[in-house]
């Protein structure tokens, strides 16, 4: 079994908890850093996904379906790529009446859209129709360096899974952890309004970045407990004083507000609003 870093050895630490209870979804957006190598742990998760393997059992396997897939020769996994700038609507109705058919071998099929991001309305409601709809033989990957410019309909209807590198650099912990403080404990950003906006966020790409960054951490946070796994003891001691629900509830309101941040243009308005969700919203679980 090859080495692997942290993040893509938390990546298969999940999909294997998804294979072993039996809780594979009919859609996964999956954020890569590099389409090029992280291609093979795409392909070894459709493997785990189609012979009900984990990933440590896959090196032991000896299977057609393997060499089918190595050799992209698998019938029943379908690769979409743009043509040109867009993924197009055809594409998808074409990839529908395909899949209107049941699988000759039995087993699950799989779509791969790469660059996702790439649907436009019209290719994106095609697929949304297919997602709202699922067959238990029938698993979407939905492929993207970014998932915050896939259609927001889209993003509700998948989970995601991460093989970026995390992008918090140690010599920034001490800001991370600052900035973390002022998100969990929102009141607190109205008290240092000048003082938050002038040291971490003072334009609408930054605070896009750090916002990014506390969800990636909260949400790493949240796999470690789970798992069980040791995590970052500072972000623990702070982040141990939440609950569970609450943090929960943070996450799904930045991921809201980070939609709408790329049409917003004040982006001060912006953080007032996020903030002031936070604040109401976080109530009920105090």
């Amino acid at each position: 079994m090859r080495n692997l870093s942290i993040v893509k050895k938390k990546f298969f630490d999940y999909a294997d908890h998804i294979i072993k209870n039996n809780k594979i979804s009919h859609a996964y957006i999956i954020e890569l850093e590099d389409y090029e190598k992280d291609m093979i742990d795409v392909y070894d998760f459709i493997k785990m996904i189609l012979l009900e393997k984990t990933h440590s059992e896959l090196e032991s396997v000896s299977d057609n379906i393997i060499k089918f897939i190595d050799n992209n020769s698998y019938s029943d996994i379908k690769v979409i790529e743009p043509e040109g700038n867009n993924i197009r609507k055809k594409q998808l109705l074409d990839l529908q009446r395909e899949y209107s058919n049941k699988s000759l071998s039995g087993s699950k099929r799989i779509y791969v859209i790469k660059n996702a991001e790439k649907m436009n309305q019209a290719s994106g409601n095609t697929l949304l129709k297919f997602l709202e709809e699922p067959e238990d033989d029938i698993v979407a990957l939905l492929l993207t360096n970014n998932r915050y410019n896939i259609i927001e309909t889209i993003i509700s209807r998948c989970q995601i899974l991460s093989l970026k590198e995390a992008d918090i650099l140690d010599e920034e912990e001490e800001k991370l952890l600052e900035f973390l403080e002022f998100v969990v404990n929102p009141k607190k950003f109205f008290i240092k309004y000048n003082y938050f906006i002038n040291n971490y966020i003072s334009d609408k790409n930054i605070a896009k970045e750090k916002f990014n960054s506390i969800e990636k951490t909260i949400i790493e946070y949240l796999n470690n407990q789970y798992f069980g796994d040791s995590f970052n003891e500072k972000i623990n001691s702070i982040l141990d004083k939440v609950d569970e629900k609450k943090l929960l509830f943070y996450i799904s309101i930045i991921e809201q507000e980070l939609l709408k941040l790329e049409y917003n243009v004040n982006y001060k308005l912006w953080i007032d609003s996020l903030f002031s969700k936070l604040i109401v919203g976080g109530k009920k679980y105090d």
